[in-house]
């Protein structure tokens, strides 16, 4: 596909993130930009499955919440479980007074994608597909624009360029901003549970059905079985041309330390009934013998399966001029980083999605504001925008990275007991306290708010 030559603004990535940063944008009365990805389609595979009522409240300001809400399922509540009982039940209901979405809605990140686009594509905005960015350097012309090089050799200049182009952004390498932990204390690989397995799959008891959101808590490790919507088996039908999947797609999640060894890319099957067996709720067992229904629940199909890491990083910055240096007065296209380009951090907690769709909403609001403001004064006195912006978004990356790392810790708690002269097991105490905010109302409210995000949108 052939590209503009010039635009005002260009996107580079058309995941959630740069699609509702371009969303955004046109909601705020600015048209004159591009988006491009380096794929020829969306993703396919389901990865993130949960936003929170802080994130709807956001797409709900640019007329985007509603239509996800029509192909989610609205999830109320949800428990912390051992493998044989109940530890704790959130509800949501004390997020009622605060929100319109008092509840964790369920849909698939590929489904979310599909979505934005539909409604990106009914406003005329083409995503240009797959162009691939290669290089970025600062126009002969005019210092304050970029010329963006594409690996088929196209070029497009661009006076802002908005990196939606994940954790290894080429954009955020090029503009050479750095992306590290901002926590270099964070706890050692061994007993934390640093790596997840996915996978997205089907049982083969049809009277398998349920319909809430479970999480078992076992020495350093977690496990999760979430039902999807009926509308990811048709989306998948449509998109694939098979007929509709019957059964309920489940996502499993287990996550476990290093020292058990890599998980493998694309785990197995066989892999995954392993993990379901021995960390998961004993009535998904496929041992008839463990399985307290007297007959085992077995996986019928893997529809998809990968494997991530719980590590975290967040950029220097997300905002930076390409200057050509020849010059100290502020000058250079504008660069700016939402998502996993400018932050990544534990799918612990389902905050990774949120956070960029937030990052990239707000952004909309505040580059139509800068660009309206540069017309009347200088561009230093512009830029104040952007900059406090980007530091307000810093710092909620921050705070969700840290939200993140304190779920994984109670996730990680090993078997060892607390001391000698307090011979109880680090995981009876933990298992206390989940006992505990399970039963106190304040500690269920605080949890709660915690995972929708209103504290920090």
């Amino acid at each position: 596909m052939s590209l503009p030559k010039e635009t005002t603004l260009l996107i580079v990535g058309a995941g959630p993130t740069g699609l509702a940063s371009a969303l955004s944008l046109l909601h705020h009365g600015f048209k004159d930009l591009v988006i491009v990805d380096a794929v020829v389609k969306g993703d396919n595979s389901s990865r993130a499955i949960v936003v929170h009522a802080a994130t709807l409240e956001a797409l709900d300001a640019i007329g985007c919440g509603d239509e996800l809400v029509s192909k989610g399922t609205k999830l109320t509540n949800f428990s912390f479980d051992t493998r044989t009982g109940t530890l704790a039940n959130l509800t949501f209901d004390a997020l009622e007074p605060h929100t319109r979405h008092p509840y964790i809605l369920l849909i698939p990140q590929t489904l979310t994608e599909h979505i934005l686009g539909e409604k990106l594509a009914g406003f005329g905005v083409t995503v240009h597909r797959p162009h691939k960015v290669v290089g970025m350097k600062t126009n002969a012309g005019d210092a304050n624009l970029a010329d963006i090089a594409f690996e088929d050799g196209q070029v497009i200049t661009a006076r802002y360029i908005i990196a939606a182009d994940g954790a290894r952004s080429t954009i955020r390498t090029i503009a050479g901003i750095g992306f590290v932990d901002s926590d270099n204390d964070h706890v050692d690989d061994s007993t934390t549970p640093a790596q997840i397995a996915l996978a997205d799959v089907t049982f083969d008891d049809p009277d398998f059905s349920h319909s809430n959101f479970r999480a078992v808590l076992p020495a350093s490790s977690f496990f999760i079985c979430i039902p999807l919507p009926f509308t990811f088996n048709e989306y998948l039908a449509k998109e694939s041309g098979k007929p509709i999947i019957g059964e309920r797609i489940h996502r499993v999640a287990r996550a476990g330390p290093i020292k058990e060894g890599p998980v493998p890319h694309a785990p197995s099957k066989a892999y995954i009934q392993d993990l379901i067996d021995r960390f998961g709720p004993s009535d998904l067992s496929s041992d008839p013998s463990v399985n307290p229904n007297g007959k085992g629940v077995c996986i019928k199909e893997v529809i998809w399966s990968s494997r991530v890491r719980t590590h975290s990083a967040v950029a220097d910055t997300f905002f930076t001029r390409l200057s050509s240096g020849d010059s100290s007065a502020p000058e250079g296209a504008a660069v700016l980083l939402v998502g996993d380009a400018a932050h990544i951090h534990s799918p612990a907690g389902g905050q990774g999605m949120n956070l960029g769709l937030r990052d990239a909403v707000f952004l909309g609001e505040a580059l139509a504001k800068h660009i309206k403001a540069t017309e009347s004064m200088p561009l230093s006195a512009a830029d104040d925008i952007l900059i406090k912006f980007v530091a307000e978004r810093r710092a909620r990356a921050i705070e969700v990275i840290e939200f993140t790392k304190n779920l994984l810790s109670v996730a990680g708690v090993d078997e060892g007991i607390v001391a000698w002269w307090f011979p109880v097991s680090k995981v009876t105490i933990r298992d206390w306290a989940m006992w505990m905010l399970g039963k106190v109302y304040y500690l269920r409210k605080q949890a709660v708010w915690g995972f929708s995000g209103l504290g920090r949108r």
